[in-house]
C-alpha cells in the first residue's frame, strides 16, 4: 500500500508538471512556482511515507533500499527542480537567478512542504496500511538523538559533502549522475540517520518534523535550517 501510494504521488506530480509546462510557458514566474511546488511536494510526501517504513524488517536494509530507489526516481522525474532551499541559493549567489525568482522558488518549496504534510496526515488518518496505524498520535517524534552542537555539525558536514558531490558530478551523464547522488544520500542516511535523520534540506525537515519546530523552534532551525545553508555557503565560497 505504501509503495502504491508513493508511486501514485510520483505519477500525479509528473502529470501536473507536464500540464504546467504545456499551459504556463508564457507566464514564467507562475510556471517556476508551480513546477518547484509540485516537485518539492513529491519529495516531501514520499519521504514522509518512507519515514514510517524505517522499522520494516529486515532493518535497516528495507529502508535504505527504498531510500536509494526513490532518490533515483526523484532524480529521473524531477529534472530541472532543486526542491531544496539550499540548492536555490547557488544560482542566486552566482547571479544566474534573480532575487525575486529565487525567493519565489523557496516560497514554493515551503508551501509544498506544508501541503505534503497536510496531505500525508489525511492519508494516514484513513489507516489504509499497517504503518499508518498510530502515525498521527506520535506528535514530535524527535529525530535528534544527540546534542544540539553535534547535530549541528553533522547536518553541516552532510550538507557540505552533498553540495560538493552535486558540483563535482555536474559533468557526469545525467543517467549515471542520479545513481551517484542516490548512493551518496543513502550512505549519509545510513551514517547519520539514527542521530539527526540526515535531512540537510530545510523544506523537507519542516515537512517531516513541523511539530518539533513548533516546540523547539530555535534548536531545530539551528540544526535543520542554518546548518545546511551554512554548508552551502561554505561550498560556494570555496569554489
Amino acid at each position: 500500500s505504501s509503495l502504491l501510494l508513493m508511486s501514485g504521488v510520483v505519477v500525479t506530480v509528473g502529470l501536473c508538471r507536464r500540464l504546467a509546462r504545456s499551459r504556463l510557458r508564457s507566464r514564467p514566474r507562475l510556471f517556476a512556482f508551480l513546477v518547484e511546488m509540485f516537485s518539492t511536494f513529491q519529495i516531501c510526501a514520499c519521504t514522509n511515507e518512507l519515514s514510517l517504513l524505517g522499522n520494516v524488517e529486515p532493518k535497516p536494509h528495507t529502508a535504505l533500499t527504498l531510500t536509494y530507489g526513490f532518490t533515483v526516481l526523484h532524480g529521473l522525474t524531477l529534472a530541472g527542480s532543486t526542491c531544496n532551499p539550499c540548492g536555490t541559493l547557488q544560482p542566486m549567489w552566482g547571479g544566474g537567478t534573480s532575487l525575486r525568482m529565487g525567493g519565489l522558488k523557496i516560497a514554493a518549496q515551503f508551501v509544498a512542504a506544508v501541503l505534503a504534510r497536510v496531505f500525508m496526515h489525511f492519508i494516514w488518518s484513513l489507516e489504509m496500511a499497517e504503518p499508518h496505524f498510530g502515525a498521527l498520535s506520535q506528535g514530535c517524534s524527535s529525530p535528534l538523538q544527540t546534542t544540539e552542537m553535534q547535530a549541528f555539525c553533522i547536518e553541516l558536514l552532510f550538507s557540505v559533502v552533498f553540495q560538493l558531490a552535486v558540483l563535482r558530478t555536474e559533468s557526469v551523464n545525467p543517467k549515471y549522475r542520479v545513481h551517484l547522488i542516490a548512493l551518496l544520500i543513502t550512505m549519509l542516511v545510513y551514517a547519520g540517520g539514527n542521530l539527526t535523520g540526515a535531512i540537510f534540506n530545510p523544506a523537507l525537515a519542516f515537512s517531516l518534523h513541523a511539530d518539533c519546530f513548533y516546540d523547539k523552534f530555535l534548536s531545530y532551525s539551528l540544526v535543520y535550517w542554518i546548518a545546511p545553508c551554512l554548508g552551502k555557503f561554505l561550498i560556494l565560497y570555496v569554489f
